[in-house]
């Protein structure tokens, strides 16, 4: 029996592709395998040793005083018409126990914002996953099961763009706060603490306009910056926040200590440890 062969269109059709994982499986990439191997004559796990560090102190802090400073030690998170930003906006209702601190209610927010960000997500991965721990470093070779951030629980980290909409929120309580500080009991004053906490709110601000994502909800999805008067504007205000964006890294680092050391001051400043030296009028 004489066979039929195929059509000449069939014959020059490239065969299908394989299809394609569920999610994707992390390269193995050119380094050297092998937890810490790699050629570099540098110290270069100084970086991740300091992001380690620094990161991990910051939230045992924040942790430790927003849960335990005042239910365990008795030390306020107010004082002389100074608020702790950990607790702003302040939302205490009456019927909370006295263990419940109100930080829980606001203080996911931040939180969120700091740890689904894009720069503290490549710290901290490095830091504490070593994956890896520097450029050129090698990893544990369970690594190479990694699905990346297409799986649980790394997908969740795509949610960062809410937390950017969700920490405006406390950040417009945080400069509300600053400017009633200015004023106690009738009497205009200007502190140190006062002076800290617009300084606190100055670098916060500076964080959230230089995330990644504000960048991209002030210019993304644009095909064209001149073909409008409103798209021109969205141009000026972009390369605005692209120029927040390049120092991203010194706005995250440079907050994240104020909001710890103005939580410190109004804390010790509770307790009568330090003082608060001010121009009163």
């Amino acid at each position: 029996m004489t066979s039929i062969a195929p059509p000449a269109a069939q014959l020059d059709r490239p065969a299908s592709p394989a299809r394609p994982p569920a999610s994707p499986i992390k390269p193995t990439g050119t380094a050297r395998q092998g937890l810490f191997a790699t050629r570099r004559p540098d110290a270069w796990w100084i970086e991740p040793t300091i992001v380690a560090i620094g990161f991990g102190a910051f939230i045992l802090y924040s942790l430790f005083s927003s849960l335990v400073w005042e239910p365990v030690f008795h030390v306020p998170y107010e004082a002389q018409g100074y608020l702790s930003p950990f607790f702003s906006p302040l939302i205490k209702p009456d019927w909370l126990p006295w263990w419940f601190s109100p930080a829980i209610l606001i203080l996911w927010i931040p939180l969120g914002f700091r740890t689904t960000c894009y720069y503290y997500r490549k710290a901290y991965y490095r830091a504490y996953f070593v994956d890896p721990p520097a450029c050129a470093v090698g990893e544990p070779t369970i690594h190479s099961r990694y699905r990346l951030e297409a799986a649980f629980p790394f997908i969740l980290q795509n949610i960062h763009r809410y937390f950017l909409y969700l920490a405006f929120i406390p950040l417009f309580f945080l400069w509300l706060d600053a400017f009633l500080a200015l004023r106690q009991e009738g009497v205009w004053r200007i502190g140190v603490i006062g002076a800290l906490m617009f300084l606190n709110v100055a670098l916060l601000t500076g964080y959230s306009l230089s995330c990644h994502s504000f960048r991209h909800v002030i210019g993304g999805k644009m095909d064209c910056f001149s073909c409008s008067r409103g798209a021109l504007l969205r141009y000026r205000a972009w390369e605005r926040a692209t120029w927040l964006n390049i120092h991203h890294l010194r706005w995250a680092w440079a907050s994240l200590i104020s909001v710890a050391v103005t939580d410190l001051l109004i804390r010790l400043l509770a307790i009568g440890v330090i003082g608060d030296p001010a121009l009163r009028f």
